[in-house]
């Protein structure tokens, strides 16, 4: 649990400093972008369930 509030908090904290900087967000600004990943994270987690990663 520590991890996740940890990158949390520097996610945030970049996405802040891009903000600054007047730089292009590194990941994707909309909700669907987001979780796009989220899936290919959840699918890959299963993949390694059924033991396809072996």
């Amino acid at each position: 649990m520590k991890d996740v509030i940890f990158a949390t908090l520097t996610g945030f904290l970049i996405g802040m400093l891009f903000i600054r900087m007047k730089l292009p967000l590194p990941a994707p600004p909309t909700l669907a972008g987001v979780m796009g990943i989220v899936g290919m994270f959840a699918g890959y987690l299963v993949a390694v369930r059924l033991g396809w990663g072996k």
